[in-house]
């Protein structure tokens, strides 16, 4: 994916590689390199990484060991989150019945499971609602908040939803519940009657506050809520005679919901994922524990796995499952529940692939070979709306720029969109919600999600083209992909690979390494999978290298490498290394983004 400006001359003379693209290499004073590599006692090209991100010389130590005490020194005072710490523990003492009313996204289900395992660890009456994707659609719903009424709630805490839910939650107080908001998403200047709206993202946020504390994912939010209402019940005597939980035990469930978010990996976000890995590698909860198995996953949990192993399993169960699997996964003691929920989830995660490659190649027909427009917008009857979000990430890869894909039913359109830095999906959403071409909708700057009438589909898409274009077509031309060193296949080593996770963990707003190998033969070179190709590359150092370029067979990036190696021609390979740990071995693999003809 493109990911940089174009001020520099590409590397290598790369204007239009077999991606379209041009390569260059990422700015670092070299002076600055090597004071902050002798300052800090790290190996040069760590510092190098560091410093091409914008970590400046006397903050690197901080960068690259993130603890939740130094970022989070004491509770933010964001607004609402006092009213709402009061409220659950007059609750929880007086034994009301709290519901979490949840997502069936792994951000949802990680906040919904965090909220139980606190209430349940604290003596709290507990219940949980996660609404099924197709018959009730995303967030709050009247029918479900009478439910939960009538099974003896008192108060309803709406995790990664609720900011928008104005009609429902206005029901829900006519019908005497509390109601608490914990979410992250975008919200309007009117909010929602509510009891608490604990979002660092509402207008009248400070705007410090918001700086801070904006790009957290509804499972951070939801762990300052339960960090408060922890010392507020300590505060009151509640543990004299019990044990005091330590919401330090279930970083494991944010750092999953954080990555899978794909939220920021800066700040307390950073923290939150580098501690929760740890926590997530002494499989403590059961159904973590138990996906990773069915998952394949052999090596300690890192922000691959939770991105690529574990998210799309937890996900699956409300694409094209039950919508609660995820949440009742993560939420179980038991490990035999676990270990039969997780098959399950892989299950379903199968079947999810089939129906998102029908969807895509169908929204690529869709598009036609001639993408004029600065925004993507496809829409058609049959469509599963579990897989769209997913494919409309995949458009927005293959296009370069914002993506929105339209399941149409019953005259109307559920729409999934997926953004490309610099444009912001989530306020062109909220516009068009003004301008009356919605029913419904929301979400933050890189997703979003909307409800529209069939009739209003080519108007609205008029719409983002207008209110997007300039920003869009901004981000299309500066597309080039970013290169952080040159290294031989020799180079790369797994000693190497355990240098660079010192600079760890990667993910959105902090990439992983990417290199360049001039030159490299292919050796060898064949399809795996649906649409995998995977490789041997040799070096003129006599170096030898494996190398797999996933979903590459998609576009011309697959098919260039097989004629390299059919013919044994030799390209320059862009990509970033991964260990491979196999059968006690580690041993090294890059992971190829794109690649370039020599001339």
């Amino acid at each position: 994916m493109a990911d940089t400006d174009t001020d520099q001359p590409p590397i290598l003379g790369v204007r239009n590689s077999l991606t379209g693209q041009s390569w260059h290499m990422a700015e670092a004073d070299e002076r600055l390199v090597q004071a902050c590599a002798q300052r800090h006692s790290i190996p040069d090209v760590v510092a190098r990484v560091l410093l091409a991100r914008g970590v400046a010389v006397d903050d690197a130590p901080a960068f690259l060991n993130p603890t939740i005490r130094a970022l989070l020194p004491s509770l933010p005072a964001l607004r609402d989150l006092d009213v709402a710490i009061a409220r659950l523990v007059r609750a929880i003492t007086a034994g009301e019945k709290i519901a979490v009313f949840g997502d069936y996204d792994v951000d949802g289900a990680t906040s919904t499971a965090l909220m139980l395992r606190f209430l349940r660890a604290v003596g709290g009456e507990a219940a949980y609602y996660i609404p099924d994707r197709i018959r009730e659609g995303y967030g709050p719903n009247e029918a479900a908040m009478r439910l939960l009424k009538e099974q003896g709630a008192a108060v309803v805490v709406t995790v990664d939803c609720g900011t928008t839910a104005t009609a429902p939650l206005a029901a829900a107080r006519l019908m005497g519940l509390d109601v608490i908001v914990v979410d992250h998403h975008q919200a309007d200047a009117a909010l929602p009657p509510c009891t608490a709206m604990v979002n660092p993202n509402r207008q009248d946020e400070d705007e410090v506050l918001r700086a801070q504390f904006g790009n957290l994912a509804a499972v951070g939010v939801a762990f300052l809520l339960v960090a408060g209402v922890n010392s507020a019940l300590d505060a009151a005597g509640w543990f004299s005679g019990r044990q005091r939980p330590n919401p330090l035990d279930w970083l494991d469930l944010v750092a999953l919901g954080t990555v899978c978010d794909v939220v920021p990996l800066k700040g307390l976000n950073r923290a939150f994922v580098s501690q929760g890995l740890k926590v997530m590698r002494k499989r403590g909860n059961a159904g973590i524990a138990a996906l990773g198995d069915v998952g394949g996953m052999t090596e300690p949990p890192g922000t691959y796995h939770a991105g690529f192993v574990l998210g799309p399993r937890v996900n699956a169960g409300g694409r094209v499952g039950r919508a609660d699997l995820g949440t009742r996964l993560l939420n179980t003691e038991d490990p035999i529940e676990a270990g039969r929920i997780a098959a399950e989830l892989n299950g379903f995660n199968e079947e999810r692939k089939a129906i998102e490659q029908a969807v895509q190649a169908d929204a690529i027909a869709c598009v036609g070979s001639d993408c004029a427009d600065s925004i993507v917008v496809v829409a058609s009857h049959g469509w599963h709306p579990g897989v769209i979000g997913i494919v409309a990430g995949r458009l927005k890869d293959k296009y370069r720029r914002p993506t929105f894909v339209i399941a149409i039913d019953g005259g109307i359109g559920k729409g999934s969109g997926r953004s490309v830095p610099g444009v912001d999906l989530g306020g062109a959403v909220r516009a068009a919600a003004q301008a009356g071409l919605l029913e419904n909708g929301g979400g933050h700057s890189m997703a979003a999600g909307l409800t529209v009438r069939e009739d209003r589909i080519d108007e609205l898409k008029a719409f983002f083209n207008a209110h997007l274009g300039g920003r869009a077509g901004n981000a299309e031309e500066a597309r080039g992909l970013r290169v952080d060193a040159l290294l031989t296949v020799m180079g790369a080593t797994p000693g190497l690979v355990e240098v660079l996770e010192q600079a760890g963990p990667y993910g959105s707003g902090h990439r992983e390494p990417r290199f360049v190998l001039p030159q490299a033969r292919l050796v060898k070179a064949d399809v795996v999978g649906e649409n995998h190709v995977r490789c041997i590359l040799s070096g003129r150092d006599g170096g030898r290298l494996k190398a797999i370029a996933f979903r590459a067979m998609e576009g011309p990036l697959g098919p260039g490498l097989l004629t390299a190696a059919g013919k044994g021609e030799a390209l320059h390979i862009a990509g970033h290394l991964r260990a491979d740990r196999w059968m006690g071995r580690l041993e090294c693999q890059l992971m190829i983004d794109d690649a370039a003809q020599i001339f």
